[in-house]
């Protein structure tokens, strides 16, 4: 799918430190927080730790919404959460490691071990355009 974005939108994905993930509480209601992330095959990578409450959410309920900041050239992609805890591919920890000189696999002390959270892209809702 990322083959058919436009190229300053790959750019972006490439790019921008931070993304806003929207997960969902129990109750239904909205969570969003900003978070670092790698975008590779069409995949969101983010990486947090496993008492994290966007951990705890996709748990419960894998649908997520990432957008990318920006309001005159929105990129906001939906899909389902696969979580990896502990098993990180190499080239994922490199990616991190690159782009924002992150070892992932340090675990955090106060939230505990790091989990991956795979994001297919099921779909663009926006793809740098404003409608």
């Amino acid at each position: 799918m990322s083959s058919r974005l436009d190229q300053s939108v790959v750019e972006r994905l490439e790019q921008e430190p931070l993304a806003w993930l929207c997960t969902l509480r129990q109750d239904g209601s909205p969570h969003v927080t900003p978070v670092w992330f790698v975008f590779h095959d069409s995949t969101f990578w983010i990486c947090s730790a496993e008492k994290n409450r966007k951990v705890r959410n996709v748990r419960l309920d894998p649908r997520v919404s990432v957008a990318l900041e920006g309001g005159s050239a929105p990129v906001v992609a939906e899909g389902q959460v696969v979580l990896h805890p502990y098993d990180f591919s190499p080239d994922v920890i490199e990616r991190f490691k690159k782009k924002y000189d992150w070892d992932i696999t340090i675990p955090n002390e106060r939230e505990g071990r790091r989990v991956m959270m795979e994001i297919p892209v099921v779909r663009w809702l926006l793809a740098g355009v404003a409608q």
